[in-house]
């Protein structure tokens, strides 16, 4: 009888110390993250990718890979699944004929940070933790409250104050022990970590627990299934912690020990940051393994305001395997694709989605990207979540009893 879980153990990727995986672990004793190591070899013994057609459009479908080992632990809301669609006229519009979103805005909680909670969740419950704690820019902290609060678990959510207010509200009416600084992330990790020395509570912040990869992980092997088990030339990821690009490299790892891949080919990754926050792109200009903390960063792409991320060598290490890049995007390059994907193809996007498609034009403008190259965006959480981020100044207000008259597009700012 298969399995329901092949885990094998946790292994430092600096140090490749090993790690019990039935046990509470955190970092390395070097400070590295912890990466899951799975028995792969008894997956492609036991399990085929033709299996997973009848099972449920869940991320859990792929629970051999993930590391709960009993699924009375599970704590899910139906997470997974999401569409990854074509995008005809935007396409055109960027020159790219095969222009993909696969959109993370629809899922519970409106963020793919629920992928992470999800697995993360499960894997605290199965480990006996009974509180949590951890800095967020906003979406982690609600989906990790969300997903708490159905386990049982406490969890203390430290936020900066001009987090979005719908993901501080998500934390409130979970029942989570809210707390807001009038600072960036970093100055959240802080009180944070004050918290976790002195009162020795589970850490969740990113990468300090190994299990967040996992879930995100899934996206890239939905992203391959839903491909009809080929993998896309580029895919685009709007970065900050990084875990989604980290977790997307080790699924396409796996799926290659696996055999649901042929090995060789991998997709070209791309970590895509906001110009007033990019660590990355400046470590990846200069050829370096890790970045430098990024002074003074702003961002109305709040989720990926992060000047220096735990796992950037990680991220890197990804970028530089697969032949990818890293790209900037201004502020206005953000928000203008922003409202090209929403007036052209009908989806509201995230600010920080919006930056893998004003990536993917400079990109293709510049040649890295061929016209006939599968690319896909990551779109990281739905628009409706930043509602700051669109201006609507200039519309026209009515009075009862006022006439309409249609407006020709030609003659108007429609789809600018």
């Amino acid at each position: 009888m298969t399995k329901f879980s092949y885990i094998s153990h946790l292994e430092c990727p600096k140090c490749n110390e090993r790690y019990d995986e039935s046990k509470v672990q955190q970092l390395c004793k070097c400070g590295s993250p912890l990466l899951v190591r799975y028995n792969l070899k008894k997956v492609k013994e036991n399990v085929s990718k033709e299996e997973l057609v009848n099972r449920p459009k869940s991320l859990w479908r792929y629970h051999e890979v993930l590391p709960v080992k009993n699924e009375e632990h599970i704590i899910s809301l139906g997470e997974g699944g999401t569409p990854l669609e074509h995008l005809p006229t935007l396409g055109t519009k960027y020159g790219l004929k095969n222009l993909y979103i696969k959109d993370e805005g629809i899922i519970p909680t409106g963020s793919f940070k629920t992928r992470g909670a999800s697995v993360g969740v499960s894997k605290a419950k199965e480990l006996g933790v009974t509180q949590l704690a951890m800095p967020t820019n906003g979406n982690a902290g609600a989906a990790w409250a969300l997903y708490a609060s159905k386990a049982g678990i406490k969890a203390t959510i430290v936020m900066p104050l001009d987090a979005p207010l719908i993901t501080r509200k998500e934390v409130y009416i979970a029942g989570g022990d809210l707390h807001l600084i009038n600072g960036l992330i970093s100055d959240a990790g802080k009180v944070v970590a004050h918290l976790i020395q002195h009162e020795g509570i589970y850490d969740a912040s990113t990468l300090k627990e190994p299990y967040r990869i996992e879930g995100k992980k899934t996206m890239g092997y939905e992203i391959v299934e839903q491909l009809g088990w080929k993998v896309p030339d580029v895919i685009l990821y709007p970065t900050g912690g990084g875990v989604g690009i980290i977790g997307i490299y080790k699924a396409m790892l796996e799926m290659q020990e696996i055999g649901w891949i042929e090995k060789g080919k991998l997709p070209r990754l791309v970590a895509v940051q906001a110009e007033r926050c990019a660590p990355i792109v400046e470590a990846w200009k200069k050829g370096e393994k890790e970045s430098v903390f990024f002074e003074n960063s702003t961002t109305c792409a709040f989720g990926i305001n992060v000047p220096k991320a735990l796992g950037d060598f990680l991220v890197l290490e990804a970028i530089y395997n697969t032949d990818g890049c890293a790209v900037a995007v201004s502020e206005d390059e953000l928000l203008e694709a922003q409202k090209h994907v929403a007036s052209l193809e009908g989806n509201f996007i995230c600010p920080e989605g919006a930056t893998t498609f004003a990536a993917a034009r400079k990109l293709r403008e510049q040649g890295w990207i061929q016209e006939e190259e599968l690319v896909v965006c990551l779109n990281t959480g739905a628009g409706i979540k930043y509602p700051e981020t669109v201006d609507i100044q200039g519309v026209q207000v009515l009075q009862p009893g006022d006439t309409l008259y249609a407006q020709s597009p030609q003659d108007s700012n429609w789809r600018d």
